[in-house]
């Protein structure tokens, strides 16, 4: 059986003292093992990188961008194998897969103008001969623990820039589905990037907590569950490192009773299914605001529900696939039948879901359920999976007061034609994330990604202007140069302008 290694100064690394199982999701059937590295590997690869830190630091900036463009080549070029990948181990859909790739070659794209973002700012005289500038220069080891929702777009969000920006990284994958993750790393190494300065470690908690306390890495980057998130910035912080966590979600879908209900049944069933919910950005809980819209709105659900089509990654008619574990699965169904079980009503029920010739894998079919309560577990908590849930309120107001008391505030949207309620709805709802008539707010490259309260950790979002800012540090020098044989006099009292 084929053993995935890490990738460690250049070259793939197989050494382990444990494995761990890798599954095709849509067979239900172990494929791959993966190893998981001891601390004594993840300490090789931080020691790789600190040995390639100094000399690429020092890479003018412009080579260090010809490397990223080199690199969003090969990923394009090699889109069907790295799509493939995603398939095999995730269980995503092709088309769904060749979506997280763009998005995520869109980052490197833009890391690929770090010559302009990384210009810095120059005042000229701000005293008698006296220059100020600031420089953002890189940290030195840093590193990034990823999920397995999106193996490729999400280590896109992180490693690009930060290298680009001069440091070296550390990258710490979901043992889940490392393939496709470990495939990118070396098409980097081929686009040109020096040996030691990426590193990839498959592992468990022994990796993630290595990484978490060495004092070599200075700062880290996290993509996962609220509970782990709050964990890794708790411990980095703790250890004197700079962190970024992003946790869990629970997006809600305001739909006012002037909505478009054609185009909000159709943005619900692709931004509560697609990727079958495994993403932060799924749209979980829709909020009708009044009774009618509520009824009109699940009529057409239940009609469209019946029509997607879920089973391989391989078959593109497919509009989504399975989850991505056996454990997972019965994870999601366990939520459904605490909904039923608290009250609420299983309008659409996926929970014995079994394509044909596919019936051994991790498949929850889309479920819609009626009549949630924010006190039932399922609505409280982030169930990751292809469940949609509906809640009834009075007033616009009722709904917003709803999302804001939630414990998440990553991602949000309104379905209106009303210009005014969409504007108070976006100036005062307390979500980092919001959609106009979109249901997948999600930043381009150029701006930042992140939400608010316990859906985010630290104080920079991730990728764009805030990525660039993460993985550097403001220096201002300030200088000047006295003119020859004249002596001045001592100052005591703070420099001014005066």
């Amino acid at each position: 059986m084929e053993l995935i290694g890490h990738f460690i100064q250049g070259a793939i690394n197989t050494a382990h003292t444990r494995t761990q199982a890798v599954y095709n999701p849509s067979l239900g059937i172990q494929t791959k093992e993966v190893a998981l590295a001891s601390k004594a590997t993840v300490e090789e690869a931080i020691a790789a990188a600190e040995a390639a830190f100094p000399e690429w630091r020092n890479t003018p900036v412009i080579k260090r961008a010809r490397v990223m463009f080199k690199f969003k080549e090969l990923l394009e070029n090699n889109a069907e194998k790295i799509c493939q990948l995603i398939g095999e181990e995730h269980g995503k859909i092709g088309h769904d897969a060749a979506g997280e790739l763009q998005r995520g070659i869109e980052n490197v794209e833009y890391a690929c103008s770090a010559p302009e973002f990384l210009k810095g700012e120059f005042s000229k005289n701000v005293g008698p001969a006296i220059d100020s500038w600031s420089e953002f220069q890189p940290l030195g080891v840093v590193a990034g623990i990823t999920p397995f929702n999106f193996p490729v777009m999400v280590p896109l969000w992180m490693f690009p820039m930060a290298i680009v920006c001069g440091n070296t990284f550390v990258l710490k994958p979901s043992e889940r589905d490392p393939s496709s993750t470990l495939f990118i790393a070396q098409l980097l190494k081929e686009a040109g990037l020096p040996d030691g300065v990426l590193n990839v470690v498959n592992g468990d908690k022994e990796a993630v907590d290595t990484l978490l306390h060495d004092p070599r890495v200075q700062a880290v980057s996290f993509v996962g569950s609220t509970p782990i998130a709050e964990y890794i910035y708790q411990t980095a912080t703790a250890a004197g490192k700079r962190c970024q966590a992003l946790g869990g979600a629970k997006n809600h879908a305001i739909v006012m009773p002037d909505a478009d209900l054609n185009n909000v049944v159709s943005s619900l069933l692709g931004a509560a299914f697609g990727s079958s919910g495994e993403r932060c950005m799924a749209l979980s809980v829709a909020v009708a605001v009044g009774d009618d819209i509520a009824d009109q709105m699940i009529a057409k659900l239940s009609k469209e529900i019946d029509l997607l089509k879920y089973g391989p990654y391989s078959n593109k008619d497919n509009d989504f696939g399975p989850v991505i574990t056996a454990q997972h699965k019965a994870k999601v169904i366990h939520y459904i039948d605490s909904a039923e079980q608290q009250g609420a009503s299983v309008i659409v029920d996926g929970r014995n879901a079994a394509p044909e010739g596919y019936e051994n894998g991790f498949y929850v079919g889309a479920t819609l359920i009626d009549q949630v309560t924010p006190n039932m577990t399922s609505y409280k908590e982030e169930i990751f999976g292809p469940v949609l849930q509906v809640i009834r309120v009075k007033t616009m107001q009722e709904a917003m007061d709803l999302i804001d008391s939630h414990e998440y505030g990553n991602g949000t949207c309104i379905y209106t034609r009303d210009g005014e309620a969409a504007r108070y709805f976006s100036d005062n709802i307390k979500v980092g994330m919001v959609g106009i008539n979109i249901p997948l707010p999600v930043p381009v490259a150029y701006h930042s990604f992140g939400g608010w309260k316990r859906s985010l950790f630290g104080d920079l979002h991730a990728y764009g202007p805030d990525g660039a800012r993460f993985y550097t540090r403001r220096k201002t020098i300030t200088q000047r140069w006295p003119s020859t044989n004249v002596r001045e006099g001592a100052q005591f009292s703070m420099p001014t302008l005066n």
